[in-house]
């Protein structure tokens, strides 16, 4: 990585905001992967503690925003220019629903494992949930370079904005 060339993404493009989220969604799928081992060799200590909580965050919070994202902006904005994609977002949405599944299973053995620290986390919940988002991620990706390809570009600024704003604090 090139940490002198990186760039901040913003919701003025919302398709590499989408790949962002995906990028944040695999980095926390691979802690959740090395967390039963971590546990065992080191106990449940603060960092791991910590890592919990950075995750269920970002799980209750951020995702869910991204798939409202996905849902309420970026699929219809795709069918619209993309009709083809129809039968991928369907079963992307039926993956929506299984993935809230998975992470409610998820956040019950992190509140398991925040209340009693000697907890075993049951590694069947972890692998079901990272290899879900797994599956997702790798359908899903392919319809934004669709986006990208087909929708054009101020209509993708519209949806941007329209992220942006789903994100703002409600006074």
């Amino acid at each position: 990585m090139d940490f002198f060339d990186a760039r901040s993404v913003t919701f003025a493009e919302p398709i590499e905001m989408l790949y962002t989220c995906h990028s944040k969604v695999r980095r926390f799928c691979e802690q959740i992967k090395m967390l039963p081992d971590y546990l065992e060799e080191n106990g449940c200590n603060d960092v791991a503690l910590q890592a919990v909580k950075q995750i269920a965050q970002y799980f209750n919070v951020a995702a869910p925003l991204h798939h409202q994202d996905e849902e309420e902006d970026f699929f219809p904005l795709l069918l619209r220019y993309a009709p083809q994609a129809q039968d991928c977002i369907d079963r992307l949405l039926q993956q929506h629903e299984s993935l809230h599944q998975n992470w409610a299973a998820l956040a019950e053995e992190f509140a398991k494992l925040q209340k009693d620290k000697s907890y075993r986390l049951e590694r069947e919940i972890l692998e079901r949930f990272t290899a879900g988002y797994d599956v997702h991620l790798a359908l899903e990706e392919p319809l934004f370079e669709m986006g990208k390809q087909f929708v054009p570009q101020d209509e993708l600024a519209a949806i941007g904005r329209k992220m942006a704003e789903r994100r703002k604090p409600k006074v």
